[in-house]
C-alpha cells in the first residue's frame, strides 16, 4: 500500500471531524423539533482531538458552556451577546495547541422573539414578559445602551419553558 501524505490524512480527519459535529447538530434539532420532553445533554460523550486541537461539544446555558464532562467552559460575554446565543444551544469549543479557545455555535435551538423591559435587581439585568423574568448578560446592555425600563426585543428557545436566559435582540 502506498505511502498516504500528512496533507491529505490531516484533510480526512477534519472531514470526518465536521461530519461528526453535522450529525450531533441533526440529532440535536430533530429533538428540539419532536420536544421528546427530555433535558437537553451534550450531543456526545467524548471529547476529540483533531488537526486543529482538542475539540469539545457541549451546550449554551445563557453564560457558559457545559461539556459532556460536566465542566463548565466560559464562552466571552460579547462573543454570546454578539451572536445572540440562547440557552440550548450546542456550541464546539476547539482549544488549540497553543491554549486558544475558539468557539462555534452548530446547533442553534429553535426560537422565538418576545418582547419585555429591563428590569434590574440583585446585581443582575432581566427583560420581564408577560410576568416573567429572562436574565440577560450584561455585554447586551452595554452594548446596546440599555437603562432600566426600555422595551427591548429578545430572542428565547422556543421549546423550553424553563429557560431563565434570554438573548437581546434589540432597544425598542
Amino acid at each position: 500500500m502506498s505511502e498516504i501524505p500528512d496533507k491529505q490524512i490531516k484533510r480526512l480527519r477534519g472531514l470526518i471531524t465536521d461530519a461528526e459535529t453535522s450529525l450531533a447538530a441533526a440529532k440535536e434539532l430533530l429533538v428540539s423539533i419532536l420536544g421528546d420532553g427530555e433535558t437537553i445533554t451534550a450531543p456526545r460523550e467524548t471529547i476529540t482531538s483533531g488537526p486543529d486541537g482538542k475539540i469539545i461539544e457541549g451546550i449554551f446555558d445563557g453564560q457558559i458552556m457545559i461539556g459532556p464532562d460536566g465542566k463548565n467552559y466560559p464562552v466571552p460575554a460579547n462573543y454570546a451577546s454578539k451572536s445572540k446565543l440562547v440557552e440550548g444551544d450546542i456550541m464546539k469549543l476547539t482549544i488549540t495547541d497553543d491554549g486558544k479557545f475558539m468557539y462555534k455555535q452548530i446547533g442553534p435551538v429553535e426560537r422565538k422573539t418576545v418582547i419585555g423591559t429591563l428590569t434590574h435587581h440583585d446585581d443582575k439585568y432581566f427583560v420581564e414578559v408577560a410576568g416573567r423574568e429572562y436574565q440577560i448578560l450584561y455585554a447586551s446592555v452595554t452594548y446596546f445602551r440599555l437603562h432600566e425600563g426600555s422595551q427591548v426585543s429578545v430572542t428565547i428557545p422556543a421549546n423550553n419553558d424553563e429557560a431563565t436566559w434570554a438573548a437581546v435582540e434589540a432597544s425598542l
